[in-house]
């Protein structure tokens, strides 16, 4: 009985000793695995999707008349969202069309102004080419007439000639004189009436491009409101899928005012934050596996494209102080873009969402 029991007890060691001898291979060959793939590879399971996320803002505010789109819904660029009430963005058109007319007339009349004033410069000219060509006559006239008197007095000192012939002479000499010194002051007159002509053309002529100045406000203005009527229609810019519609009609929206968002799944990539110890090897250009967490089954093939310019802490709302004394080591973690280039794949990366979790495997040789 007892030589039994002591069979049964070496079997039973023997039998332990082979488990523990296989979980000791296993385990050794499994860290020997990992030692020989850790020198080629570098991964890091803090790994999320990334996407294009296009927030929808509307340019203009109001309420909102029709919402077009459901959660989750589908659409192509240039599609309708949804609309906001355009009355008053109709007769801010009108209005600015009504100032459009106001000034082209404004511009009008002054451009009429402009022709008439320069008709009286043209007047005003002639006049004074006239009146220069009458001084001239009448001078001409008047050095006659002065002769005359001259030689009609010696003639009359000398008795030859009558007085009242001498006072004739006298009275012709005094009216050519006369004459000049008149049509000297209308010529005067004239070169006022010129320089008055001149300076109206000159201020016509600064009214109407101050009016041309005014039709082309009119129209940036008229333009600037014909575009806010257009923000009424709130189109996608991007192909994608909508996210939770966070608007109803009736509700009032704001300029600036994020309301839902269209994922673009025309890029996909993945940011991945590796350990600052693990970036020694690791180049632009490396090779990398995928594993998502939502699809254990399938590998998806990326390339490293780059390298954030800093930590992930830097970039956090409150980035830590180390000069505050209270210090305390930690490895930091830094953003790296993979991109999702695979076009084998192109249909399965649809299926990809920003924010699910993956697993990063990169190829370092």
């Amino acid at each position: 009985m007892k030589e039994e029991k002591q069979v049964e007890k070496k079997k039973t060691n023997k039998k332990f000793m082979l488990i523990f001898g296989v979980l000791i291979l296993v385990g050794g060959t499994f860290g020997i695995y990992k030692y020989i793939h850790s020198l080629s590879h570098e991964s890091t399971d803090d790994a999320q999707i990334e996407k294009n996320m296009n927030p929808i803002i509307p340019r203009v505010s109001g309420y909102v008349t029709k919402v077009f789109v459901k959660d989750n819904d589908y659409v192509k660029k240039g599609d309708t969202l949804f609309t906001i009430d355009d009355k008053d963005y109709v007769v801010r058109v009108e209005d600015a069309k009504a100032a459009l007319l106001a000034a082209e007339g404004n511009f009008a009349v002054s451009k009429a102004d402009v022709g008439s004033a320069s008709a009286g410069v043209s007047v005003s000219e002639a006049n004074v080419q006239s009146a220069g060509g009458n001084i001239e006559s009448a001078k001409i006239r008047l050095t006659r007439a002065q002769q005359d008197y001259d030689r009609y007095k010696i003639l009359y000192d000398k008795r030859s000639i009558t007085k009242q012939q001498f006072e004739q002479a006298e009275a012709v000499f005094l009216e050519a004189k006369n004459q000049v010194k008149i049509l000297q002051d209308q010529q005067r007159a004239s070169s006022y009436q010129k320089s008055v002509s001149q300076a109206r053309s000159t201020v016509s002529g600064k009214q109407t491009e101050v009016a041309a100045a005014n039709i082309e406000r009119a129209k940036a203005a008229l333009a600037a409101a014909q575009l806010n009527e257009s923000y009424t229609i709130v189109t996608a810019a991007v192909d994608g899928q909508v996210s939770k519609i966070n608007v109803q009609p009736g509700q009032l929206v704001a300029p600036g005012q994020s309301l839902f968002y269209i994922i673009n799944n025309q890029e996909t990539w993945v940011v991945a934050n590796f350990k600052e110890t693990q970036l020694n090897k690791m180049v632009i250009g490396q090779k990398v596996t995928v594993k998502v967490d939502a699809y254990p089954d399938t590998e998806f093939e990326g390339e490293l494209v780059s390298f954030s310019p800093a930590t992930g802490a830097r970039f956090s709302l409150l980035p830590p102080d180390n000069a505050t004394g209270n210090f305390v080591k930690t490895v930091q973690r830094l953003p790296v873009k993979i991109a999702l280039n695979n076009k084998e794949q192109a249909e399965k990366l649809k299926s990809l969402r920003p924010g699910m979790n993956v697993e990063v495997d990169v190829h370092l040789k």
